[in-house]
């Protein structure tokens, strides 16, 4: 038996020992291979660039990048492959520090408070979730309302309805399409202010609020997907200039931006001179896409940043039922901008 086995050892027709090498490579090709997924956008991310299809899409979900990077590792540790534990090592290190809330501290508002304002955003998809904001506008009490995907049939005309007009006697709506229609409410006085040019509608409202005038821009560029990634980086663009030109005035920007902070395009727009109020509250990574998987597995596309004058003190994601998204419900006071 022996003798027989030495034989085949040299002869190479022992299966055993030749299954070994064998499963050795195919666990290193596929380490290599999961960690190549994992350091792609996650060297796009430290070059401070969204790159291409597949990029985008897997930057909006970056802390999950430690799956395919820890796979890796312990596949690179049962092969005994030690370039793969370095690999592995370092792409988990390098998720682990973009995983940090963006942005540096807001600096303390300098003039009084002027108002408590509670401001919603809720992207209704289609505006099947008509109904789960009218229940959100009567329990949560919000001052002013940012909606996408405010359809003619359902959302215009339950926001039309008497008892809305009479809890938000000011509005602004555009757009007639079911995902392009936004509206505004508002519980102060506004009047139209301009608009962001994009695919869907992005109006902006002028509000008098204690009379301090502050600016609503209602944000939704068009969605990351492989056919509209350039229209997506110039309407987040759009956005950053409003954001840059905004002048003393306080600013919301509010809405399903479709990104999050790991989009180069996005912390663009924060650099602008813009606070998420979400991070602010301590809610930075917090799902609201899509809702069927949160809050266990998402993205945090939904925000509302603010400039200076504004200071978050609370916020909450909500459920709405019949929408893909979760809205955000977030409590600002005001500050004089003088």
């Amino acid at each position: 038996m022996a003798t027989a086995h030495a034989a085949a050892t040299r002869t190479g027709t022992d299966t055993g020992s030749g299954r070994a090498p064998r499963i050795r490579r195919a666990a290193r090709t596929g380490a290599a291979l999961l960690l190549l997924v994992a350091t792609v956008p996650l060297a796009f991310r430290a070059a401070g660039s969204d790159g291409v299809t597949p990029v985008p899409q897997l930057l909006a979900f970056l802390p999950w990048l430690t799956v395919p990077a820890g796979l890796g590792l312990l596949l690179s540790l049962a092969s005994r492959w030690r370039p793969g534990l370095f690999w592995g090592a370092a792409a988990l290190l390098v998720t682990a520090a973009f995983v940090r809330p963006y942005g540096a501290e807001a600096p303390a508002p300098r003039g009084p408070v002027l108002a408590r304002l509670r401001v919603l955003t809720a992207n209704l998809e289609f505006g099947r979730a008509t109904d789960g904001l009218l229940a959100a506008l009567r329990r949560e009490r919000p001052d002013l309302v940012a909606v996408q995907e405010c359809d003619q049939d359902r959302c215009a005309a339950a926001l039309d309805s008497a008892p809305v007009r009479a809890a938000y006697p000011y509005r602004l709506r555009a757009g007639y399409g079911a995902a392009e229609g936004s509206a505004v409410l508002s519980r102060f006085p506004l009047a139209p202010d301009g608009a962001v040019t994009g695919e869907l509608a992005m109006p902006r409202a002028a509000v008098t609020v204690a009379g301090q005038r502050l600016r609503l821009q209602v944000a939704h560029p068009m969605p990351p997907l492989p056919a509209s990634l350039d229209t997506w980086r110039t309407e987040l663009d759009r956005l950053r200039a409003v954001a840059a030109s905004r002048g003393r005035a306080p600013l919301i920007v509010a809405g399903d931006f479709n990104s999050t902070q790991d989009h180069a395009a996005f912390r663009a727009l924060l650099d602008a001179g813009l606070h998420d109020s979400a991070r602010r509250t301590g809610h930075f990574r917090t799902p609201s896409w899509p809702s069927w998987t949160t809050p266990a597995l998402g993205a945090q596309i939904d925000h509302i940043l603010v400039s200076d004058a504004l200071r978050p003190r609370a916020a909450r994601f909500l459920d709405l039922p019949d929408t893909d998204h979760r809205a955000l419900l977030v409590d600002l006071d005001l500050h004089s901008a003088r």
